[in-house]
C-alpha cells in the first residue's frame, strides 16, 4: 500500500511532456510509401524510410508541462542532448548539457552544444523546476535525426501518410456494387476482385457527388471530381490498385505535385462498380486516404446547437482532408498555394492540432511564390506574425525578415500615406523584391467579381458592389494591419529602427485612413477617397484590423449587420472577426448557424463533407468541394465564440473571452504549444458557469461575459468569492499557472 507521504510527494511532482524538436511533435516518425512503421532509433532505420529530417545546425526544443497541482509555473529547466541513448539513461548529455537555466521559457530553446553531424540520430530530454523549487523527473528521452545537409535555418516536415479505409455504407444489387466512405478524401482505390470467366472487365466510377437517383454523378458541376476506369481481370483473385490519372488543371508548372512515394490522388467519397459477376463484400473495397499526419483527438467541440456541431465537424475534418499535398493549396482544381487560402488554413489548423510545421512551410513557400492580388501579398506578413504568436519561435521571421519587409509594399505609398497599385509605382525592383513574376499586382477585395467564372453581368459577384478607385480602402486596411504586425516582428528581432519606422507609418496611416475614408454623415467608411459608396468589405476590414474609433464601433457594427453575408467564404473570415471584435455575439452565432443559401450549412446540404470554395454552386460555378478557406468556423468558434486566443507569443498569456450568445452549453478543447486548454460554458438561470482546464506555465486572462456583468454581480472560483479587475470596460480574472477552475458569474 502506498504511504500518505509518498502519495503527497507524487501529487507535488510535475513533468515535461509533449517534447518537440523544431516544432515537430513526433521527430521519430518513419513510414514506408505512406504507411507508418515501427520507428527504429538508429541511422539505418531513418535512412531506409520516409522520415522526419532535422535540417538546422541549431534546432529548437519545446515542451509543455503536466502537473496535478494548480498554479504551476516553470522557474528553470535543464536540457540534455546525447549521441547515444545509453548516455541519457545515465543523465549524461555528452553533446549538450545546459545545466540549470533559470527561465520560464519552454519553447524555441536553441541548441548550443557540440556541432551536429549529418545523417545522425540524437537523443534529448528535459527536466524542470517550478517556482517553489520542486524538481521534476526527466521524462522518457526522444530522438531526432539530422538531414544529409545542415543549414542555418530550415523548417522540418513530416512525410505524407496513408490510411486504408473501408466503406461506411455498402450495397450490392443486380446491376452494381456501391460503396460510400462517409466523407470525401484525397486518395486512391484498391479492389480485391475475382474473375469468373475469360475477358472479365469491370467499370469503376469514383466521385464526390451523387445523382438524384443514387449513382455516382458522371457530369458534376464546376470542378467537382469524377473519374471512370476500366479494369480487365486476370484469372483468379487479385488486388488491383486503380492508377489515378493526372489532371492537366492541377499538375501544371505552378501546381504542387504529389511525391513519387505517394502517387497521384483524387478526392472522392463514392465508388460504383459495374459488370462485376463475383460476390463482393465491403472489406474488398479500400480507399487509401492521404494526408499530412493529423491527430483527430487534439481538438474537440460540442454545443447545444446541432447545426453548429455539424459545421464544426465539417471544418475540423477539412483541416485533415485538405492537407494531402503536404502544403496548403487552394483545393483540387489548381493545387496552387495562395496567400489568402493559407492564412485561413493556418488559423484553422492551429485550432485543430498541436502541429505547426505545415502552416509554417506553407507560409514560407508563398514568400517566394507570390500570387497576383495586392491583399494576398500583404497577408504574408499577417501569416508570419501568426506563426510567431502561436509558437513563440521567431526563427522563421528572422530568416525571412527582408522578404517580409518587402511584402509590406511600402514603395507603393503615396504622399497621403495610402498605397495604390494604380498610380504608376509598380516597378520591376518591387516585383523582384516580393518574388512576383506574373506582371502587375491587382486589388481583389473579394472573389469572384461580377461577370466572370460563369457569372452573368447581371449577377453580382462577392464584393458587395465595391467601387474600385486609385485609393482602395480594403487594400489600405491590410497595409495598416501588416505594418502593425511587422512592427511587432521587428521589435522582437531587435530591429529597433525598423520597428519605429513601421510604428510611425501605422500611426500616420490610421489618422489618414480615418480622415480620407470616413463618411461623417453616414457614419461608415467609404470604399475609396472619391466615392460615397460604402461596402460590407470596407467596414468589416476596418473594424477587425483596428481602424475604427471606439466611439463609432457601434455604428460600423450596425452597418455590417445591415449588409448580411454580402461576401464570399474567404471574406467571411474577416466578417466573423469583425462581428465578434465588435461584441455582436448574437449576430455572430446567427451567421454561424444560418441555414440560408449563403451559409456553411448549405455546403453540407449540397452534399459536401469538406468545406467548399463558395457558399454553393450558384455563387461560383467553377468551384470545387475541397477548399480549406471555406472552413472559417473552426477558427472562429475557437478564437471568438469560445474566445480562446493568444495575447503574447507562444501562449505565455492568453485570453478566454466567451461570446456564446444563446447557447445553453458549449465545450471545447484547444491544442496549444503550452498544452491543451479545455473550457465548458453553461447557463444556469441567471448564472454563467465556466469550467476550465488550463495548462501549467502560462497565464490566462478570463474576460467575463459582458451580458452577465451588467449592474451588480458576483464571481466565485469554487467556493471562494473573488473581485475581478476592471480594465477597458471589461472585468478580468487572471489565472496564473494552470489548473482546474470553476467560475460562476451572475447578478446579485
Amino acid at each position: 500500500m502506498i504511504s500518505i507521504t509518498t502519495f503527497a510527494k507524487a501529487q507535488s511532482l510535475f513533468v515535461p511532456d509533449g517534447l518537440m524538436c523544431d516544432l515537430v511533435a513526433h521527430a521519430d516518425h518513419q513510414s514506408v510509401n505512406g504507411y507508418l512503421v515501427q520507428p527504429g532509433w538508429n541511422k539505418e532505420a531513418f535512412l531506409s524510410t520516409q522520415s522526419v529530417r532535422i535540417r538546422n545546425l541549431r534546432p529548437a526544443f519545446s515542451w509543455m508541462l503536466r502537473s496535478v497541482r494548480p498554479n504551476v509555473m516553470q522557474s528553470a529547466y535543464r536540457i540534455l542532448v546525447a549521441d547515444h541513448p545509453d548516455s541519457l539513461n545515465r543523465n549524461v548529455g555528452n553533446m549538450w548539457d545546459t545545466r540549470k537555466v533559470v527561465s520560464a521559457k519552454s519553447n524555441a530553446i536553441l541548441y548550443f552544444g557540440k556541432p551536429l553531424q549529418p545523417n545522425t540520430p540524437y537523443y534529448w530530454k528535459v527536466m524542470a523546476w517550478d517556482t517553489d523549487s520542486a524538481q521534476s523527473d526527466f521524462p522518457h528521452p526522444v530522438v531526432f535525426f539530422t538531414d544529409s545537409v545542415l543549414t542555418d535555418y530550415a523548417t522540418a516536415r513530416y512525410p505524407l501518410q496513408k490510411t486504408d479505409q473501408f466503406p461506411e455504407h455498402f450495397t450490392v444489387s443486380d446491376t452494381m456494387v456501391f460503396a460510400d466512405f462517409g466523407k470525401a478524401a484525397f486518395g486512391q482505390l484498391k479492389l480485391e476482385l475475382t474473375a469468373t470467366g475469360l475477358h472479365d472487365t469491370v467499370d469503376v466510377h469514383i466521385g464526390e457527388a451523387l445523382t438524384p437517383w443514387g449513382t455516382v454523378n458522371r457530369r458534376p458541376a464546376g470542378t467537382i471530381r469524377y473519374q471512370r476506369y476500366r479494369i480487365p481481370l486476370r484469372s483468379g483473385t487479385h488486388t488491383y490498385q486503380v492508377n489515378i490519372r493526372q489532371d492537366v488543371r492541377n499538375t501544371g508548372p505552378q501546381a504542387v505535385r504529389m511525391p513519387a512515394y505517394i502517387g497521384e490522388v483524387l478526392p472522392f467519397r463514392y465508388c460504383e462498380i459495374r459488370n462485376y459477376k463475383a460476390k463482393m463484400d465491403a472489406t474488398e473495397v479500400v480507399r487509401v486516404a492521404v494526408n499530412y499526419p493529423f491527430d483527430e483527438t487534439a481538438a474537440s467541440f460540442y454545443s447545444s446547437d446541432t447545426v453548429l456541431n455539424k459545421i464544426w465537424e465539417m471544418c475540423h475534418y477539412t483541416m485533415k482532408a485538405t492537407s494531402f499535398a503536404g502544403i496548403f493549396v487552394d483545393g483540387d482544381r489548381e493545387r496552387i498555394p495562395y496567400e489568402a487560402d493559407a492564412y485561413i488554413n493556418q488559423l484553422g489548423y492551429y485550432a485543430a492540432d498541436r502541429e505547426f510545421t505545415l502552416a509554417r512551410a506553407s507560409q514560407e513557400y508563398l514568400l517566394h511564390h507570390a500570387t497576383w492580388p495586392t491583399e494576398w501579398i500583404l497577408q504574408s506578413v499577417l501569416m508570419a506574425y501568426n506563426d510567431y504568436l502561436y509558437t513563440g519561435d521567431s526563427r522563421s521571421a528572422r530568416h525571412y525578415y527582408n522578404d517580409l519587409k518587402a511584402k509590406l509594399l511600402m514603395p507603393l505609398e503615396m504622399p497621403n500615406g495610402l498605397i495604390s497599385t494604380r498610380t504608376g509605382k509598380q516597378t520591376q525592383a518591387l516585383m523582384k523584391a516580393i518574388h512576383f513574376t506574373g506582371g502587375n499586382l491587382r486589388d481583389i477585395v473579394d472573389w469572384p467579381h461580377s461577370g466572370i467564372l460563369g457569372l452573368g453581368k447581371g449577377e453580382g459577384g462577392e464584393t458587395d458592389g465595391f467601387v474600385f478607385r486609385d485609393y482602395n480602402a480594403v487594400v489600405n486596411a491590410y497595409y495598416y494591419k501588416a505594418l502593425r504586425d511587422m512592427q511587432s516582428i521587428a521589435t522582437v528581432l531587435n530591429r529597433d529602427a525598423d520597428a519605429k519606422l513601421f510604428e510611425n507609418k501605422a500611426d500616420k496611416l490610421q489618422q489618414d485612413y480615418r480622415k480620407l475614408f470616413w463618411n461623417k454623415k453616414q457614419r461608415v467608411f467609404n470604399d475609396a477617397t472619391d466615392t460615397a459608396h460604402a461596402s460590407l468589405h470596407t467596414n468589416m476590414f476596418a473594424l477587425c484590423f483596428g481602424l475604427v474609433e471606439d466611439k463609432y464601433k457601434d455604428d460600423v457594427a450596425a452597418f455590417i449587420r445591415s449588409r448580411g453575408v454580402a461576401c464570399s467564404v474567404y471574406g467571411s473570415q474577416f466578417l466573423m472577426d469583425a462581428v465578434y471584435d465588435g461584441a455582436d455575439e448574437d449576430y455572430g452565432l446567427q451567421l454561424l448557424t444560418s441555414t440560408a443559401d449563403r451559409s456553411w450549412y448549405n455546403m453540407i446540404r449540397e452534399g459536401s463533407t469538406i468545406a467548399m470554395e463558395a457558399w454553393g454552386q450558384k455563387f461560383k460555378p467553377n468551384q470545387d468541394w475541397n477548399h480549406a478557406w471555406g472552413a472559417v468556423p473552426i477558427n472562429t468558434i475557437s478564437r471568438k465564440l469560445m474566445g480562446i486566443e493568444p495575447i503574447t507569443p507562444g501562449w505565455e498569456i492568453y485570453r478566454i473571452k466567451p461570446q456564446i450568445s444563446s447557447l445553453n452549453r458549449a465545450m471545447i478543447t484547444v491544442p496549444t504549444i503550452k498544452g491543451t486548454i479545455t473550457a465548458v460554458y453553461e447557463k444556469s438561470g441567471d448564472d454563467f458557469l465556466m469550467t476550465l482546464g488550463l495548462p501549467p506555465n502560462a497565464t490566462a486572462q478570463v474576460v467575463l461575459p459582458a451580458r452577465y456583468t451588467k449592474g451588480r454581480f458576483e464571481v466565485f472560483i469554487g467556493e471562494d468569492k473573488i473581485k475581478p479587475v476592471k480594465k477597458d470596460g471589461a472585468y478580468i480574472v487572471t489565472l496564473v499557472g494552470g489548473g482546474d477552475y470553476k467560475l460562476s458569474i451572475g447578478p446579485r
